[in-house]
């Protein structure tokens, strides 16, 4: 797959726009180190038990009820929770994963900012864990423990459809289909797959898309409440009115008061738009990836939104 990088706004030049930001990056060296840790374990006993064994033991999934293959039972932990989402079963298990979490967690992790993308990917992790604990008994044909990141990609994948809805995906390097449309058939076709005999968690899968769908609402909740991307007109207008008034009430003291009154009116479509620079717009970017798009100023929002416009 290849992204398009047409249908919004970003410099050419990509500004100082992270293609490997930090937690992405740690993520992915994580879940490296944990593969090859299970790659080495395949190769030691404990007691004439298997590494591997062990290691799924104490760190996969494992099903609330029921008992494993030497009829021994399950071994739920809740640590487990966090652990199984950095466990693969194959190099082509981890390497597909860890490709779909970069190609998709990069710009949400621009977007959010490090430490809200890493609760997001967890939480999404967490959801899709606690999906296949409570439901594949009753939904699912057998019970086994569950590893892989694959859930918390899930998540990760709807956030990219929530953000970018009319991107490009091109599947096969080939068919451009655009993601709202692409990630939204893929979580079907995972829901339709649940209860079928495979090793694939599919509930997992749906878990952490239902996660990573509710948490963007509720953040995108929050955002609006507070401020939306370019600012509410009621809230723009409000800000235009008290600094109007105060400015006329106690007479400017100064020429910045009257120039606040310009400042917040956001939506101000008659604000010279020639005095955006690349360096402003590269700066703000980086700041995104810092600390995500809901600490930056009015100001700053206004750039990016006059920036868009000319793009």
């Amino acid at each position: 797959m290849g992204l398009d990088q047409r249908d919004y706004y970003k410099p050419s030049s990509f500004g100082r726009f992270s293609f490997f930001p930090p937690v992405l990056k740690y993520l992915l060296i994580a879940n490296g180190v944990v593969y090859f840790i299970q790659i080495i374990f395949e190769n030691f006993n404990f007691n004439g038990v298997p590494g591997w064994y062990f290691l799924n033991r104490y760190f996969a999934l494992n099903p609330l009820t029921g008992v494993d293959q030497a009829g021994v039972p399950y071994n739920f932990q809740i640590w487990q929770l966090l652990t199984y989402q950095f466990m693969h079963g194959s190099f082509s298990h981890i390497l597909f994963n860890m490709f779909m979490l970069w190609m998709f967690g990069m710009e949400i992790e621009n977007i959010m900012g490090q430490r809200k993308f890493l609760i997001f990917y967890l939480a999404c992790g967490f959801g899709a864990g606690l999906m296949q604990l409570l439901l594949a008994p009753v939904l699912s044909g057998g019970l086994a423990p569950t590893i892989g990141a694959s859930g918390a990609v899930f998540g990760v994948m709807i956030a990219f459809a929530m953000y970018f809805p009319d991107r490009y995906i091109f599947l096969y390097f080939l068919i451009p289909v655009k993601a709202k449309y692409l990630i939204a058939i893929l979580v079907i076709v995972e829901f339709m797959s649940v209860g079928n005999q495979s090793l694939v968690a599919h509930l997992a899968h749906v878990g952490g898309a239902i996660t990573g769908f509710i948490f963007i609402l509720y953040d995108r909740k929050n955002r609006y409440q507070q401020g939306n991307v370019f600012g509410t007109f009621k809230k723009s207008g409000d800000a235009f009115s008290s600094s109007f008034k105060k400015a006329f009430r106690t007479g400017p003291s100064s020429q910045s008061e009257i120039e606040d009154a310009k400042f917040y009116d956001i939506n101000n479509t008659k604000q010279d738009e020639s005095n955006i620079t690349q360096a402003q717009i590269d700066e703000i970017l980086d700041k995104i990836s810092k600390s995500g798009y809901q600490n930056l100023t009015d100001r700053e929002k206004k750039i990016l939104f006059e920036a868009s416009k000319k793009k």
